[in-house]
């Protein structure tokens, strides 16, 4: 984040960085601590500064407002993320898109693989990228694991909008966005997107801007 503290150790950093309150400021790409990827977590932070840290992304995330943010997001190489959807959308873009509603959860050193060949596209974004959106075909269906904050196993499979999530921010964590996997044609402004492509699915748009989907 180019912050003084930057070759502190990593808890020190972690608490000069909660010093303000608040939301966080969310890193945008371009920085560097958004490709170095992650170490897993093996208790730098000791369990109070690790509450606090993940009720910081909590408020950040919905302050921005989104669905999920890693760690790296807000400039801390570390392998956490939370996510959480309220998916308040028409009961049409919940049937073509699998998106229900998402608790607040916490992943901890979370992998992922995919269950099954099946893919599926659709517009994704990025807080770290505003503005922009692309389409990308991710696997329909994965299998996470991890731990949760508190050290508990994570071993759960995840389909639809939820797994979309997971993928999305499991990625932030190995120095992966979403740009590196979309269809550069499919790449649109946010009004492009509400005002053209809209729709539940992406079909539309691969027509009009000559991109393939799965």
């Amino acid at each position: 984040m180019g912050t003084p503290g930057d070759r502190a150790p990593l808890a020190e950093r972690v608490e000069e960085l909660l010093t303000g309150g608040g939301p966080l400021a969310i890193v945008a790409a371009g920085d560097p601590v958004l490709r170095r990827g992650t170490e897993p977590y093996d208790g730098q932070l000791g369990p109070a500064l690790l509450a606090r840290f993940v009720e910081a992304l909590r408020v950040t995330m919905r302050a921005a407002p989104g669905v999920g943010l890693a760690a790296p997001q807000v400039g801390v190489e570390l392998r956490i993320a939370v996510i959480e959807d309220p998916a308040p959308v028409p009961e049409e873009v919940r049937l073509a898109r699998g998106r229900v509603p998402q608790p607040f959860r916490v992943l901890v050193n979370p992998a992922y693989e995919s269950v099954g060949g099946a893919r599926a596209a659709f517009f994704e974004g990025c807080l770290s990228v505003p503005g922009w959106q692309a389409v990308v075909a991710r696997p329909a269906e994965v299998r996470l694991t991890g731990q949760d904050e508190h050290g508990h196993a994570l071993d759960e499979v995840f389909t639809g909008w939820p797994a979309r999530i997971v993928q999305h921010e499991t990625d932030h964590l190995d120095g992966v966005l979403y740009l590196d996997r979309a269809e550069s044609r499919s790449l649109s402004s946010n009004r492009a997107v509400t005002e053209r492509w809209a729709q539940p699915t992406p079909e539309e748009a691969a027509r009009a801007l000559g991109f393939e989907l799965p």
